[in-house]
């Protein structure tokens, strides 16, 4: 009876953690709703100046299709903070005291890797475009719909939020005592390959620029995180 009670209690709480987790998505979208326009034209800058033409749309929908899907993006931004502290609310309880100090910390360093991430997605992507672009050769020139050119740009600038999130995870693991500075700078080979495979999955259409560019500030942000765990975490 107590294992049914403390499995139920967890399973409200993990209720409770995604409902808040969903009215914070849902007020950020609403509130990016008002701001998808000037976003639109923010995140189709880089395009319009490197082939001077404009996106085209093929059906009447499309437009509001999009405003949707960039209001959701600049939703899921703004919610990001309070997402990632509900996730770390969920599992507090299985922390020791020592451990549960962390809990604001990490949310924050997550919070700001998440924002790094797609502002150094928006600050390459002019490269990105070039680079893509020139395997087309000078006989063709692109024509992009909207809505495909902004599912690219949203994916690629999310690829580069999640996948600096994982410094965090080693931190973490770290914490925990499942890892030392010691065991990641012998693994590094492997963590090459893995950031390498993580970027390819995570990146949109697993174009390999777009690979690279991610995968470098990936594998420097490894190389930051065992300097913290011996700094902070003295391991």
């Amino acid at each position: 009876m107590t294992q049914q009670m403390t499995l139920l209690n967890h399973i409200r709480e993990l209720r409770d953690r995604v409902i808040r987790s969903l009215i914070a998505l849902t007020l950020g979208t609403i509130v990016g709703f008002f701001f998808n326009q000037q976003t639109r034209v923010f995140l189709e800058e880089p395009y319009i100046k490197i082939t001077g033409n404009k996106l085209g749309f093929l059906s009447p929908a499309e437009g509001f299709t999009q405003a949707m899907k960039v209001s959701l993006f600049l939703g899921l931004v703004m919610a990001a903070p309070i997402i990632i502290y509900q996730v770390w609310r969920f599992v507090a309880p299985a922390l020791s005291g020592r451990e549960k100090r962390f809990i604001v910390p990490l949310s924050i360093v997550m919070a700001l890797l998440f924002v790094a991430g797609i502002s150094l997605a928006y600050w390459t992507l002019p490269l990105a475009l070039r680079v893509l672009f020139s395997f087309a050769g000078e006989s063709v020139e692109p024509t992009i719909t909207e809505p495909f050119y902004l599912s690219f740009v949203l994916r690629y600038m999310l690829g580069f939020g999640f996948g600096f999130q994982f410094p965090v995870a080693l931190f973490a693991a770290s914490a925990l005592g499942m890892l030392t500075s010691r065991k990641l700078r012998s693994a590094w080979r492997g963590a090459m390959v893995t950031i390498v495979a993580v970027a390819a999955l995570i990146m949109p259409g697993g174009d390999p620029i777009p690979l690279l560019i991610l995968a470098v500030p990936m594998y420097l942000l490894y190389e930051a995180t065992i300097l913290a765990i011996k700094l902070i975490l003295r391991k």
